[in-house]
C-alpha cells in the first residue's frame, strides 16, 4: 500500500477502512507560559513536527470565563450563560484559528473541551497552581471532589441547573471552535469523580449524560470528534455509544482492555499505550511492545494509537516517545 498523508490515514480509519498504518498522536499540558498566544502556537507546532503526529489535540488550559464566590449551593444561581467568545474562550479560539491557518488540510485538529462537571469543579475550588499533571487513578477524593459532593447534596436542583448552564455555554463555545477552524472537539469527561457513595452510582447518567450530548450535538458539524473518558471508566458501554467519531481512555492503566470492548464500541478506538507507567518508567522496547500488542488486540478493526491520557514531559524520556512513533510507523 502506498504511503498515505496524515489526513488520508485518519479519515480512512474514520470511514472504517484499513490505512497504510494506524494513525498516531499523543499530548501533554504545555507550560503555563504556553497556554495562549504565539508561545502556545509554537509549542503545538513544534510538538507536532517533532514526532510527525497524524492529528493534533489542541490543549486548552485557558480559564473558563467565570469567577464567582460559592459559599452555598444557592450561589450557583449566579452563573451566567455565555456566548462562547468571552475572555478565556477567545484566547482558545485565537489559538485554534492560528493553528488552522498553519495546518488546515494537513492534519485533523481537535480542540479540548472539558465537561461541565470539570468546569464547575474548578469554579467552586480553583486550583492552587496552573501546573497540570496526569490524572490520578486512585479512589482518594480531592478537596474539590468533596466540595462538589457537598454542594450537590445541599441543593440538587440548583446544582443541576448550574451544570446545564455551563453545558449551554460550552455548546456555544464548541460552535465557535468549529467556525475558527477546528475539525472537531476532544470532549474530556470523567465519571469516577461523580458516581460514588455520597452522590449515588447513577448520578452521571442522571445529570451529566444529557449535558455531554448537548455539546456533542453541536460538535456534530465537525468531521472528527473525540471523547476522552478520563480516570477509571465505570460504565464504559454508555460512553461507547456516544455520538462521537473516536473514543480514548486509559485502557492499560484503568481498563477495560481494547480486546474486551472493540467489538461493541461504536466510535473508533484510540488507545494502547500506558501514559502512567510504561511511558515514564518503561524501556523503549516495552513501549514498542505495547504498540504491537495494541495491533494484536484490535484485530481486523480500524483503530488509532495513543496513550490513555496526558503524560508528564518531565518524567517521560524522549527515547520512549521516539520508540512509540517508530513502532507505529514501522
Amino acid at each position: 500500500m502506498a504511503q498515505m498523508t496524515s489526513m488520508e490515514r485518519v479519515y480512512a480509519v474514520l470511514h472504517g477502512e484499513r490505512p497504510d498504518r494506524p494513525p498516531l498522536s499523543f499530548w501533554y499540558h504545555f507550560p503555563p507560559d504556553c497556554v495562549c498566544g504565539q508561545t502556545a502556537v509554537d509549542a503545538h507546532l513544534n510538538h507536532l513536527a517533532r514526532y510527525e503526529l497524524d492529528f493534533l489535540k489542541i490543549m486548552n488550559d485557558n480559564p473558563f470565563p467565570v469567577e464567582i464566590a460559592v459559599e452555598r449551593a444557592w450561589d450557583l444561581r449566579d452563573l451566567p450563560q455565555l456566548g462562547g467568545n468571552e475572555e478565556g474562550f477567545q484566547d482558545q479560539l485565537d489559538l485554534v484559528a492560528a493553528l488552522a491557518a498553519e495546518l488546515k488540510g494537513k492534519v485533523p485538529l481537535v480542540t479540548t473541551v472539558f465537561s461541565p462537571w470539570s468546569v464547575l469543579r474548578k469554579i467552586v475550588t480553583p486550583p492552587a497552581t496552573g501546573v497540570h499533571h496526569p490524572p490520578r487513578l486512585d479512589a482518594q477524593p480531592a478537596e474539590a471532589d468533596l466540595r462538589m459532593n457537598e454542594l450537590l447534596a445541599e441543593d440538587r436542583t440548583v446544582f443541576v441547573e448550574a451544570l446545564e448552564t455551563i453545558a449551554q455555554s460550552l455548546a456555544n463555545f464548541t460552535r465557535r471552535c468549529l467556525h475558527a477552524g477546528a475539525d472537531g472537539i476532544f470532549l474530556s469527561v470523567r465519571e469516577d469523580r461523580v458516581n460514588n457513595e455520597a452522590n449515588g452510582m447513577q448520578t452521571y447518567e442522571e445529570i451529566l449524560r444529557d449535558c455531554d450530548r448537548q455539546i456533542l450535538s453541536v460538535a456534530s458539524e465537525g468531521s472528527m470528534n473525540m471523547l476522552h473518558v478520563c480516570g477509571v471508566p465505570q460504565k464504559f458501554d454508555m460512553f461507547a455509544s456516544y455520538p462521537t467519531h473516536v473514543i480514548n481512555w486509559a485502557d492499560r492503566a484503568a481498563g477495560p482492555a481494547i480486546s474486551d470492548v472493540i467489538d461493541r464500541t461504536d466510535p473508533v478506538v484510540c488507545a494502547g499505550v500506558d501514559n502512567l507507567s510504561t511511558l515514564p518508567k518503561g524501556t523503549p522496547e516495552q513501549v514498542a511492545a505495547e504498540v504491537q500488542d495494541t495491533v494484536r488486540q484490535a484485530g481486523e478493526h480500524s483503530f488509532m494509537i495513543s496513550p490513555g491520557c496526558t503524560y508528564d514531559p518531565n518524567a517521560v524520556p524522549e527515547a520512549n516517545l521516539d520508540a512509540l512513533a517508530h513502532a507505529v510507523r514501522g
